[in-house]
């Protein structure tokens, strides 16, 4: 194509936007890139933000997708701490916050996520958190810091991915914990009972306390710190510190005013794309967290809130923008650590769409793999403590393959062997 005209726009300094731009220059495209963050940061990975960076275990630099002269190097504008306030569809232009309209011939939607509130008094409290931006993790790091320091108490609400991480870094720093959390063990949306159980007795092994089955009602304070928090069950919680992690919402509002088409926040929301990561404009595309798109492998429509989605997506959804054919059939993909606790997860298992779990190696010493089936068929797989097995997981997932459970739970069998 001849593209040196062209002018091809990013909405998102996040990690799928910053990939976007590095695979547009990777096949060759010669036109404008314009990489556009609300952040003043450079675009930057978030796993280290509840992990090595929030453990002082990484500087901030660690956490940046390319170091902040490859833009220049590599010839994309970038306008950082700017929000873009409107899409124009009809005159293919964005407007920023400070005024400046830039037109596109090429818009690439990567917004994110943003982490979900909770309505109740107290929330504006000082020591309330939530993470999602670097500058939450410091601030969060220097409370954890403290509370260590002070035999001080932190309450998080939720046991999702966050707030079990985070409770594995104030643990590590010293401080107390309490989850708050609705469902009957950590994770319980993700992994089920079967599974999320192994994460309550990590924790509750470190010295973290769960209250199940409840939700914060208030937090209350004086002279505008925080002191405590009640649940809806009528308990109160000792607290000098709150995390909010009660998971994320798709950063929906600019598609949503510019017309485009968006899922149903009951089936979990987002920008609606086909398998190219294309809206329901020809010319405007979405990719990482906010994207909901229709998965080639999986046959309905997803959304990932996870790096390797942003990883991958971004860069979909510029061969895309390329006029490439793109069919986006990632397996998903995530991982988490924990203590001493390493784990990847590869599928797609919601409540409801399995009915058998396999388990192979030892969970009571912490070194396996458990596979989630439906009619026989491997759908998802997570490995704990256990390495170098993705890829087989993920081809038996991609094989639709029935297989022999009693092979599947037995170590000495080859994965290789069984898709």
């Amino acid at each position: 194509m001849v593209d040196a005209d062209l002018t091809f726009v990013i909405v998102g300094g996040g990690l799928a936007g910053a990939k976007a731009a590095e695979t547009l220059r990777a096949e060759g495209f010669n036109g404008r890139v314009i990489l556009i963050g609300d952040e003043r940061d450079h675009p930057y990975e978030r796993p280290p933000l509840s992990k090595d960076y929030l453990l002082g275990k990484k500087d901030r630099d660690s956490a940046l997708v390319h170091e902040p002269a490859w833009y220049a190097a590599h010839d994309v504008e970038l306008h950082l701490g700017q929000a873009v306030t409107a899409v124009d569809r009809d005159a293919r232009t964005v407007r920023l916050g400070d005024g400046t309209v830039i037109r596109y011939d090429k818009l690439l939607l990567a917004t994110g996520a943003e982490p979900r509130r909770l309505d109740l008094p107290g929330t504006d409290l000082a020591g309330v958190h939530h993470l999602r931006r670097l500058s939450h993790s410091e601030r969060l790091r220097d409370e954890l810091k403290a509370l260590g320091r002070d035999n001080g108490h932190l309450v998080i609400a939720g046991a999702g991915w966050i707030g079990l991480e985070v409770a594995a870094a104030a643990r590590t720093y010293g401080a107390e914990v309490t989850v708050v959390e609705a469902d009957p063990t950590p994770l319980h949306r993700v992994l089920g009972p079967e599974l999320g159980q192994l994460f309550a007795d990590l924790h509750t092994e470190h010295g973290v306390r769960f209250h199940f089955g409840a939700r914060l009602a208030e937090i209350t304070g004086q002279d505008g710190m925080v002191l405590a928090v009640r649940t809806d069950d009528g308990e109160e919680h000792p607290a000098h510190a709150v995390l909010i992690a009660i998971g994320a919402a798709p950063r929906t509002t600019l598609a949503e005013n510019a017309g485009l088409a968006l899922v149903d926040r009951a089936d979990g929301g987002g920008i609606a794309v086909d398998a190219s990561l294309r809206t329901s404009d020809p010319d405007i595309y979405a990719a990482g967290d906010v994207a909901a798109f229709d998965h080639p492998f999986l046959h309905h429509r997803i959304r990932v809130e996870h790096w390797a989605n942003a990883l991958n997506g971004g860069p979909a959804a510029a061969r895309a923008m390329l006029g490439q054919t793109v069919s986006y059939d990632r397996i998903p993909y995530f991982f988490t650590d924990q203590y001493d606790l390493g784990m990847e997860y590869s599928g797609w298992a919601p409540p409801g769409s399995y009915d058998q779990v396999v388990v192979r190696g030892d969970t009571g010493k912490r070194e396996f793999i458990a596979f989630w089936l439906k009619e026989g068929r491997v759908i998802a797989g997570m490995n704990v403590n256990v390495w170098d097995v993705t890829e087989p997981v993920q081809k038996l997932i991609r094989s639709r393959a029935q297989v022999d459970t009693d092979a599947l739970g037995d170590p000495s069998v080859p994965l290789e062997t069984l898709a």
